[in-house]
């Protein structure tokens, strides 16, 4: 993939059932590539199945393992990588999680998790004299969200995006109750309310926060746009990347996808956005498993971008991850391979 110089286009023009016309420009090439090493951090443990997520805060590595067996979170010492404590414990008991969705530091003795089929935001308490780490609250979602795949943190609220497809995301307060819905996805060509469940699920995106900048940014799953909000003078950016919206057909209600696979992650630093960019078919992925070549999972590709939305650099990888943390001080980026049994990686930037 050729990275060159940003040629911002304005391709997309619709006329909506108000008589607005809306565009959205589309992002093209980059000013900058690099090809990126990895540097393997090696655990002291094996018991890593499918890590999804990793996040650093201090001297403390939190990796998330959507597929492990017995716990969906795991706290290690950084940059040693040494296992300290497993948590979050996959089960049916109330003290128990029935899925992990995502996670967030709200500092280096706390941490919140979503559970989605629970629909429970938790908060965690860890001990640093002996780094047990304990449920201390969870909020009970109201039954308006009807599922929360992703979440983060504003202040005393949070952010959700919106599985209806109603708005774009719902703020939601401490007590898990909604009180205002915000936006709506950036669609150009399913505007039918008969589609607008299966235009969720299409749409699903990840997203991230800054509190130094008040930048909330949306990365979708499929497809290839990128929504950039900033809350503090309340303006909204959408770019569509050369494979534009997530496409799909609709059966029994819910969205096939027919495109391609988009972003698996999403950070935003104090100076940029960093994603991880996919960017196959799901014919290729499909042609793969019935040639019975090995399976591939991840993203080859960080995109980077400005805060405005102005593509930086496109970093490529020597393999495919899921999940990063961004040091950008240091210039290192941590991330998380799901195809190897060495999962813990590092990129110099």
């Amino acid at each position: 993939m050729k990275c060159l110089i940003l040629i911002l286009t304005i391709i997309s023009m619709v006329s909506c059932a108000d008589g607005h016309t809306v565009m959205y420009p589309q992002y093209g090439t980059f000013p900058i590539k690099k090809n990126l090493v990895a540097n393997i951090l090696p655990l002291d443990t094996a018991l890593l199945r499918y890590p999804f997520r990793i996040k650093i805060k201090d001297s403390l590595a939190l990796i998330m393992d959507i597929h492990n067996i017995d716990n969906y979170f795991h706290l290690f010492h950084y940059p040693e990588m040494t296992h300290i404590v497993s948590f979050g414990h996959r089960g049916d008991s109330p003290e128990d999680m029935l899925s992990a969705d995502s996670f967030a530091f709200q500092s280096l003795d706390s941490i919140w998790t979503l559970d989605a089929n629970k629909m429970q935001i938790i908060r965690w308490e860890i001990t640093n004299r002996n780094y047990k780490v304990k449920m201390v609250e969870s909020i009970n979602l109201n039954k308006k969200i009807v599922r929360a795949l992703d979440f983060i943190r504003i202040d005393n609220d949070f952010v959700i995006p919106d599985y209806l497809a109603k708005s774009r995301y719902y703020l939601v307060n401490s007590y898990g109750e909604t009180f205002a819905e915000k936006g709506n996805i950036p669609t150009i060509h399913y505007k039918s309310e008969y589609s607008m469940p299966a235009l969720a699920q299409a749409w699903r995106s990840f997203i991230d926060y800054n509190s130094q900048n008040n930048i909330l940014a949306f990365v979708t799953q499929l497809g290839e746009v990128i929504e950039i909000y900033n809350l503090k003078n309340n303006t909204h950016i959408v770019l569509y990347g050369p494979n534009g919206e997530p496409n799909f057909e609709i059966s029994n209600g819910y969205s096939i996808p027919t495109g391609i696979m988009g972003f698996s992650d999403v950070e935003v630093t104090d100076k940029y956005i960093y994603t991880v960019f996919h960017g196959r078919t799901f014919k290729e992925i499909a042609n793969r498993i019935q040639e019975g070549s090995q399976s591939i999972d991840g993203g080859k590709y960080i995109y980077v971008f400005s805060l405005t939305g102005e593509p930086v650099c496109c970093y490529t990888l020597d393999r495919y991850i899921y999940g990063i943390d961004v040091n950008e001080e240091k210039g290192i980026i941590t991330a998380v391979d799901v195809n190897s049994d060495e999962p813990i990686v590092q990129y110099k930037i």
